[in-house]
C-alpha cells in the first residue's frame, strides 16, 4: 500500500496481532482505512473536525481562558513561575551578591523589591503599611533598616507608604527578614498586586468622621497576605478607605474607593467607587449601592476575582479594571461579583445618601483636636523625604508626648496623635528642633514629588529637587490665603498624580538653545479630589525647568490681581479660557 509516496510492506498494517489491544485495533483499522480513502486524519484526542475532545494531555493551555501563546511578556513570566516563589533564587543571588536576571526582576517586584537600574545599581523596598499607620517601634525599625541596608533617609510616598532605597542584592533576603521582625511586610507592593491599602490617616480621632476605617483597611491587607491566588492580577490594583473625615485619601483615585457616609435613613456604610486611574484622565465612578461595614472585605475580595478572571492579559496598556468595565460596564461586573458572594447587594442612589462633608485642604498640617480631646500634630516633611536621625526624633516625640503612634498621609507627610494640650507647646519646639515644620503653608505644604530621575528609570526631570527649588522660590514670593497642590511627576506613569494638583508637571525631555537635553515639564492646572474633583488642564508643552519659576510667578500674579473675591486657585484656573492661560506664557 502507499502512504506519503512509499510502498509499506503488509507486515506493517497488519492488525492481527496480539500486541494491540481492542481499542488501538479501531483505532488503527480507521486510521489505514482514512489513509486508503484519502481522507484527513484528526489527531488523537480531536474530533473529525479537529476539535479538542477533552483530553487533558492534548488541551490548549490557557491562563483563565487566554491561550499561553498570546499572554503578553509579563504574563508568560508570571505563567512559568510565580513571582512568590522567586525567593530561592534571590537567597541565590545574595550568595553571590549579583542582581536578577530580567524575568527575575520583574519577580523580584511580588517581594516589594525593585531594581532601579540604570537610575541606581541597586533596589528600592516598598513596604505594606494598612492604613498607613505604624507604632514608633515599627517607625524606628525601618529608620534601622534604611541606615544598615539604604542611604540613610527613607522616602515617603503617596500611599501612605515607605520605600528604602539603594539596596544591594545580598541584602535583599535580609531586610525582607527585617521588615517581618517588626511586624510589617513588603510582599505583594510591586507587579501585577493589590498595592498598599491606604486610608484617611486621622481616623480613628478624627471629631468629623463618621466610621473608623482602620480596622477595614488592616482586614482588606492581612485578607489579601492570606490568599494567594490573589497574586499575579492582570495589573495592578488599588484600595483605599474614607472615614468621611477631615484629611483626604485621595480615594477617588482608586480602582475600588470606599467611601464611609451616612444615608438618609441614619444607618452609616460604604458607597463604593470603582475605577480610579487619574494617570488615565478618569476619578473612580459611584457603582450605585449601598454597604454595611462589614460587606466592604467580601465584595472587593469578588471584585477581585471577577478581575482576575477576566482581564486583559495581552495588552499591558488595556489590562486595568478601568478597561474591562469599559468592555462591559458596571452593571455586569457587579452582576458577575454578585455570583461569588453569599448575600445580595443593594442597590442605591447616591441620593439616598448625604453629602460628604467638605476636606479641609492642608488638614495634614498643623495642630487640630481630636474627638478624645487631645490633638494631632501634622509635620511638613518636604518631598516626602526623611533622614533617619529624623526618624528617631519624631519616634521620640510620639513616645514622649503622644500616644507612640504615626500615621502616614498620601500627601508625603506624618501625623502624630494623641498630644495633650498641656504638652502641645513642647512637642511643636521638638519639632522644629528635627528642621521639620509643622506650620501649614500655603505652598510648601502641598508639594508633593515622585522619585525623579535620581532614582528612577522612567523619570526624565529630577523632580525632587526641582520641586523644592520651586516651593522655595514661591513660597518667598507670595502669601497665599488659599493653599495650592503642586504635583511634580518625573513621566507620564505619574506617581504623583500631576492631574489632581492645583498646579500639575509631568516631566518630559526638552532641548536647550545649545542642543542639550535638560529637566523639562507639561504643566496642567485646575486637578482636585473629593469636593474639587477636576482633572486638570494641559496648558504648557516641553518648558524647559529653568523657565518654570517665572512662568507660574506670572501665573499666580495674575492669579492674585484678577480673581473673584476669595476665590481658590482652582476655581480661578478652571473659568479661565485655555488661550489666556497659554498667552501667559508669551
Amino acid at each position: 500500500m502507499l502512504f506519503a509516496g512509499r510502498i509499506l510492506p503488509k507486515t506493517m498494517v497488519d492488525l492481527n496481532t496480539s500486541a494491540f489491544t481492542k481499542e488501538q485495533k479501531t483505532y488503527l483499522d480507521g486510521f489505514v482505512s482514512g489513509i486508503l480513502q484519502g481522507r484527513q486524519i484528526p489527531y488523537l484526542g480531536q474530533d473529525g473536525a479537529g476539535r479538542f475532545t477533552g483530553d487533558p494531555e492534548e488541551a490548549i493551555e490557557t491562563v483563565h481562558g487566554t491561550p499561553v501563546d498570546e499572554l503578553c511578556r509579563e504574563e508568560t513570566i508570571k505563567y512559568e513561575q510565580n513571582g512568590l516563589d522567586c525567593f530561592p533564587t534571590m537567597l541565590e543571588n545574595a550568595e553571590k551578591n549579583v542582581f536578577p536576571d530580567a524575568d527575575n526582576v520583574f519577580r523580584y517586584k511580588f517581594h516589594g523589591l525593585f531594581y532601579v537600574a540604570p537610575a541606581q545599581d541597586s533596589f528600592m523596598i516598598r513596604c505594606r503599611i494598612a492604613g498607613g499607620a505604624l507604632t514608633t517601634t515599627q517607625f524606628r525599625g525601618l529608620s534601622r533598616m534604611a541606615e544598615k541596608y539604604g542611604p540613610g533617609h527613607t522616602d515617603l510616598t503617596t500611599r501612605n507608604n515607605v520605600q528604602i532605597r539603594e539596596i544591594a542584592p545580598k541584602d535583599c533576603p535580609n531586610i525582607l527578614d527585617d521588615l517581618a521582625d517588626i511586624g510589617l511586610t513588603s510582599q505583594g507592593s510591586g507587579a501585577d498586586n493589590i498595592r498598599n491599602v491606604t486610608a484617611t490617616p486621622t481616623t480613628g480621632f478624627d471629631p468629623d468622621e463618621l466610621l473608623d476605617v482602620l480596622p477595614y483597611a488592616r482586614a482588606m491587607h492581612y485578607y489579601i497576605l492570606r490568599n494567594r491566588d490573589l497574586y499575579g492580577l492582570p495589573r495592578k490594583f488599588n484600595i483605599a478607605f474614607d472615614s468621611g473625615g477631615r484629611i483626604s485619601a485621595c480615594a477617588d483615585t482608586n480602582d475600588i474607593a470606599f467611601y464611609a457616609v451616612r444615608s438618609q435613613s441614619g444607618e452609616i456604610g460604604f458607597r463604593m467607587q470603582l475605577c480610579g486611574i487619574t494617570g488615565h484622565q478618569q476619578f473612580a465612578t459611584d457603582a450605585g449601592i449601598f454597604l454595611t461595614p462589614s460587606q466592604a472585605i467580601p465584595v472587593a475580595a469578588a471584585i477581585l476575582r471577577v478581575f482576575i478572571e477576566n482581564g486583559n492579559r495581552t495588552n499591558r496598556k488595556k489590562s486595568r479594571l478601568k478597561y474591562l468595565v469599559d468592555e462591559w460596564g458596571i452593571p455586569k461586573l457587579l452582576q458577575e461579583t454578585e455570583r461569588k458572594l453569599t448575600f445580595p447587594i443593594t442597590f442605591t442612589p447616591v441620593s439616598s445618601c448625604e453629602v460628604p462633608t467638605p476636606k479641609v485642604k492642608h488638614g495634614h498640617l498643623g495642630i487640630h483636636n481630636q474627638s478624645d480631646g487631645l490633638n494631632y500634630v501634622g509635620v511638613l516633611v518636604p518631598v516626602g523625604r526623611l533622614t533617619c536621625l529624623q526618624m528617631d526624633q519624631l519616634s521620640d516625640i510620639a513616645d514622649k508626648y503622644g500616644r507612640g503612634e504615626v500615621r502616614l498621609t498620601v500627601w508625603q507627610n506624618l501625623i502624630i496623635p494623641g498630644i495633650s494640650a498641656e504638652k502641645l507647646e513642647a512637642a511643636t519646639a521638638a519639632i522644629i528642633a528635627t528642621g521639620l515644620d509643622y506650620r501649614p503653608s500655603a505652598i510648601r505644604g502641598g508639594i508633593i514629588a515622585c522619585t525623579g530621575s535620581r532614582g528612577c528609570k522612567y523619570a526624565a526631570a529630577d523632580t525632587k529637587g526641582n520641586a523644592i527649588d520651586l516651593g522655595k522660590f514661591l513660597s518667598e514670593k507670595f502669601d497665599l490665603d488659599h493653599p495650592i497642590n503642586l504635583h511634580v511627576t518625573g513621566c507620564n506613569h505619574s506617581c504623583a498624580q500631576h492631574y489632581i494638583g492645583d498646579i500639575g508637571l509631568m516631566g518630559v525631555p526638552v532641548k536647550n538653545a545649545a542642543g542639550e537635553t535638560v529637566d523639562g515639564y507639561n504643566i496642567v492646572l485646575g486637578g482636585g479630589v473629593d469636593d474639587t474633583q477636576a482633572i486638570a488642564r494641559e496648558v504648557w508643552k516641553s518648558i524647559p525647568f529653568t523657565e518654570i519659576p517665572a512662568l507660574l510667578d506670572k501665573l499666580l500674579t495674575h492669579y492674585l490681581a484678577t480673581r473673584e473675591p476669595d476665590e481658590t486657585f482652582v476655581s480661578f484656573s478652571n473659568r479661565q479660557p485655555l488661550e489666556d492661560l497659554v498667552a501667559l506664557n508669551s
